[in-house]
């Protein structure tokens, strides 16, 4: 039996639902497309290069290389320890660990088992951590020492959570590690389901918690399908990841893309800019996914030579909130304009693209990539004609070569109501407003809740307004972003205090600093009396920017 018939008799795919979707609060998938001449789940993603060349390299990180051949058997071993522990398909395995090979292999195992996949960040707040545990109802959680200790003296009260193992990459003979290393090397026996719940996603709080992003493995898959079948990255370079891997749209990006593409992936554990250029240097890789800012700093930290950066010609970063100048530093090293991108956890990762256009318009976001189709529609669900401002829906396309494959997230993990709002026959509804052009160009006009991208990463004013106003001395708050140079917005609050209470700035940041990560924490915070309004009580964010251009705004008062 050839090696990817064997495969697939070690992990059958299962056509069938056999999940409760009604008790997750997620919807069934409506279609069960095939991508076709490629392996159809996660489970599977290695099996056309294990077939001709085996000894590829697959996997690197700061404590192991790996080939696709010893890939493949260390995830075997890692779907066996967690059976070992009691899970099972369905079952929830939770991740907080940095970037390196046992992540990656963790998560190829969990796939393998067809388990639920639930990546922690760790920059989160103990708290922030607990709520992902809990409201995921994961199992089992793989973390380091510092953050396992971290839980535990947070007190946080994890009922779902029946195992945590360490894990230590520099101890082979304990913890996570040493579990694996007694288990078989050989495929579990599984039925896959790849349209079924595989990972869960959460994105920042838009209503004061974060919601949990649900997808399938055959989600996971596509976009990195698309663009090998594309030929947007050469065959053969190194792809990195330099952002975190615990984000499950890293884990599309990265490996499971560059697996699909044939080539290695990188996970690089550094993020500052003398770090990033040694990977680079050393194992010559030419794209990764990155926020403006990280590129930034490579191109601009004295201690980067050049050179150092030789095999680097493709990096992957969105533009719309680029400052002008990253875009002429950009333009100088690649000879090419920062491509403008518009994506969300819930697609998974992007959704349109303008590449290689200067942005003449704000809120530019480009074309709808092959797999999709973006439409504008009122609230009725009717869909406008260009030029008409309403709602930006995501759908399969219905032309080209990849028709029909894309399928919406499976809905928001135990969030009936909220699932129900987003998805509507088959369409992803966003909540962004925007407009097409006749050519099918997109814009932007509003985002969600009034996101602030600090740095690339999300911030939703509401999560952070909820943990100022948990202080018993905030009556009131308003969070946004406030335009920079560098970062492209930094997080600021209003605040109005409870009559007769006084409450300083940094206490207020040190209250902030318990709940939240450390990117989240107003960098600025201003008092007032009153926060002004309109006529549908809605505070008017914008009437506040003025005190910012004080002297000294953070003063009561």
């Amino acid at each position: 039996m050839a090696r990817a018939e064997a495969s697939a008799a070690r992990a059958r795919i299962l056509r069938e639902p056999m999940f409760d979707y009604a008790a997750a609060g997620l919807a069934p998938p409506s279609r069960r497309p095939e991508i076709p001449g490629r392996p159809q789940s996660v489970a599977l993603v290695l099996d056309p290069v294990l077939a001709h060349d085996p000894d590829r390299t697959a996997l690197v990180g700061r404590h192991g290389r790996l080939s696709f051949r010893e890939l493949d058997r260390a995830a075997n071993r890692a779907a066996a320890a967690l059976r070992a522990q009691g899970i099972g398909p369905g079952d929830r395995v939770a991740c907080c660990l940095p970037n390196d090979v046992d992540i990656v292999v963790a998560f190829l195992g969990a796939m393998r088992l067809g388990a639920i996949w639930v990546g922690v960040n760790r920059v989160l707040a103990p708290p922030e951590k607990a709520h992902l545990l809990e409201d995921s109802g994961a199992a089992l959680l793989l973390a380091t020492k510092e953050i396992l200790d971290e839980l535990r003296a947070s007190g946080a009260k994890l009922v779902s959570l029946r195992t945590q193992i360490e894990v230590d990459p520099e101890n082979e003979n304990a913890g996570w590690r040493a579990l694996c290393a007694r288990q078989p090397d050989a495929r579990p026996d599984v039925e896959i389901d790849p349209w079924g719940p595989a990972a869960i996603a959460y994105t920042s709080g838009t209503t004061g918690h974060p919601k949990g992003a649900v997808h399938s493995q055959h989600n996971i898959l596509l976009p990195g399908a698309v663009t090998a079948e594309s030929g947007t990255y050469p065959e053969g370079v190194a792809q990195g990841t330099v952002l975190p891997l615990t984000i499950l749209n890293l884990i599309v990006l990265g490996p499971v893309q560059a697996w699909q593409n044939g080539c290695a992936c990188v996970a690089m554990d550094r993020i500052d800019a003398v770090g990033v250029a040694a990977w680079i240097e050393q194992e010559r890789i030419g794209s990764f996914a990155a926020v403006p800012t990280v590129i930034h700093d490579l191109l601009t930290h004295p201690d980067v030579r050049p050179e150092q950066l030789a095999s680097f010609t493709q990096p992957m970063v969105g533009g719309a909130t680029c400052p002008e100048e990253f875009r002429a530093l950009y333009r100088a090293r690649f000879g090419r304009d920062v491509s403008i991108g518009y994506g969300m956890t819930e697609a998974p990762t992007a959704v349109a693209r303008a590449d290689g256009a200067p942005v003449e318009t704000p809120g530019l976001c480009g074309l709808a990539l092959p797999q999709v189709e973006i439409s504008i529609r009122d609230d009725a669900g009717r869909v406008l004609p260009p030029g008409e401002e309403g709602e930006i829906c995501v759908g399969p396309a219905r032309t080209g070569r990849f028709a029909g494959l894309y399928t919406p997230m499976l809905g928001y993990w135990r969030k009936p109501d909220a699932t129900r709002k987003a998805l509507r026959d088959g369409i992803y509804y966003t909540g962004d407003l925007g407009v097409q052009e006749p050519d099918g160009t997109l814009y932007i006009r509003g985002r969600r809740n009034e996101l602030i991208l600090r740095g690339g990463a999300n911030v939703y004013p509401a999560e952070v307004e909820r943990v100022l106003e948990e202080h018993p001395a905030v009556a009131e708050s308003a969070v946004f972003g406030l335009a920079d140079r560098r970062l492209g917005e930094r997080v600021v609050a209003v605040v109005r205090l409870e009559p007769g209470r006084e409450a300083s700035v940094a206490e207020l940041q040190a209250h902030c600093a318990k709940q939240l990560a450390r990117y989240k924490v107003p960098e600025r915070i201003a008092f007032a009396e009153l926060l002004p309004r309109n006529a549908m009580s809605k505070v008017v964010k914008r009437a506040l920017l003025p005190l910012f251009e004080a002297r000294d705004p953070s003063t009561p008062g």
